[in-house]
């Protein structure tokens, strides 16, 4: 990517692929069973949208975000982002009106907004989020 879009703030998607069913801690919230399938995960960051999706990809870090939890035993197979873009909120509901998404956790990801949670389960991925945007 060019320099100039390290500094660029915005949205993204993770999609994620759990390859077995999983009983996961995440941090303060508890712990949850995660079936086997595909998540889907809505953050932002708006000083440094690379930096803060090359942090997800490693697997050297300190957990910090509820997502790093499931990191721990899933793996990121698409990222979808939204340079520029400031409505998390409204993104994330898009991907929770799917007909077949699932909420696994109360408030995942969401404990600064007032989303019900910004990860979402699917038994089989939709096909809107195996191609990048």
């Amino acid at each position: 990517m060019v320099e100039e879009s390290i500094q660029k703030g915005g949205i993204y998607k993770l999609v994620i692929e759990l390859s077995k069913n999983k009983e996961i801690k995440i941090g303060k919230l508890g712990t949850f069973v995660f079936p086997k399938g595909y998540y889907v995960y809505t953050g932002s960051a708006q000083n440094g949208l690379e930096k803060r999706i090359n942090r997800h990809l490693s697997s050297d870090k300190k957990f910090h975000w509820h997502i790093d939890y499931l990191l721990a035993y899933a793996k990121v197979i698409n990222v979808l982002t939204y340079v520029g873009k400031k409505d998390e909120c409204r993104i994330n509901s898009m991907t929770g009106q799917k007909k077949s998404a699932t909420r696994i956790v109360k408030k995942f990801g969401s404990s600064d907004c007032d989303c019900v949670t910004h990860l979402y389960y699917f038994k089989n991925i939709p096909t809107d989020f195996t191609d990048s945007c």
